[in-house]
């Protein structure tokens, strides 16, 4: 029969096992909750975009930005991944999309694209230009895509029709002719960094990381539910503010002091209707998009 003393030590180490999982499980639900809010960022614009930051309806950004932003702390965001090299040359799936192209456009080509360039670009906005440097060596497809799209005249004349100024997710999204945070090029691709550094199953893929501010990164919808694989398109984020989001968000340049500015002008006029999340208070309209 246990002494008192034993069965002290029993009630003891059973309270100790509830104090851990108790704090355990807030953990968790708190980490549910910044990426839930975080994914939703972009891809559920509201109804429209979805379940991922900026998962538009066709590439609403979930990082679209959440609807709701994150309250936690960016310390708690780990570090993105140092990226694995790739091959001088790759090859890339556009994939038909189930929705049509918002404008019409043609596929990029798909064989042997560099990952060695880093073309420049210019968005010439109607609130003053944002230069931004692509990074083909670790989202390569991303960045052939972009290129074509605006050498298709695919940005001119859109409305970037997102914007997100809570403390944990301070993006400007962009990319879609429609201006509904639903539209597309009609093709779909898979995403890239960081979400290639990532094996599938590791539960880190879901797990807050930092996305700075002077990100460009792409928007999505989320895995494709017939088939799993990426639904990146036309819809990208500008990142003015230090932001926590899964890395389920191509990476894909960086924009320059300039364009920073630029977008520091915009988020200061803040959101339609003073609300965190939703539509610019000042239009921003994409004139062009050059490629330098």
């Amino acid at each position: 029969m246990p002494s008192n003393e034993q069965r002290r030590a029993a009630a003891k180490r059973k309270l100790e096992r509830q104090l851990a999982n108790r704090a355990s499980r807030a953990r968790k639900q708190k980490q549910m909750t910044i990426a839930a809010s975080a994914l939703g960022v972009v891809v559920v614009i509201a109804a429209g975009v979805g379940l991922y930051l900026w998962n538009r309806g066709d590439d609403n950004a979930s990082t679209t930005a959440t609807s709701e932003t994150p309250d936690a702390s960016l310390s708690s965001a780990a570090p993105l991944p140092v990226a694995k090299a790739k091959p001088a040359t790759v090859s890339c799936d556009y994939r038909n999309a189930q929705s049509p192209a918002a404008k019409p456009v043609e596929k990029p080509g798909a064989a042997d694209i560099s990952t060695t360039t880093n073309p420049k670009a210019t968005l010439e906005t109607n609130q003053g230009a944002i230069g931004v440097t692509l990074n083909a060596a670790e989202s390569p497809c991303t960045v052939n895509s972009f290129v074509s799209l605006a050498k298709q005249n695919f940005f001119a004349s859109t409305q970037c029709h997102r914007m997100t100024t809570g403390a944990g997710l301070q993006v400007l999204q962009c990319g879609d002719p429609s201006a509904t945070g639903m539209g597309g090029p009609g093709y779909q691709f898979d995403n890239e960094y960081p979400s290639d550094q990532y094996d599938a199953a590791d539960p880190a893929a879901q797990m807050p990381v930092g996305y700075k501010r002077g990100v460009l990164a792409m928007a999505n919808a989320g895995p494709d539910q017939t088939d799993g694989r990426g639904t990146n398109g036309s819809q990208f984020f500008l990142v003015y503010g230090d932001s926590q989001l899964p890395p389920q968000y191509t990476i894909f340049g960086t924009i320059d002091e300039g364009g920073l500015a630029t977008l520091d002008k915009i988020a200061k006029a803040g959101v339609a209707g003073g609300a965190p999340d939703g539509k610019p208070a000042q239009d921003v309209t994409i004139q062009s998009v050059r490629i330098d």
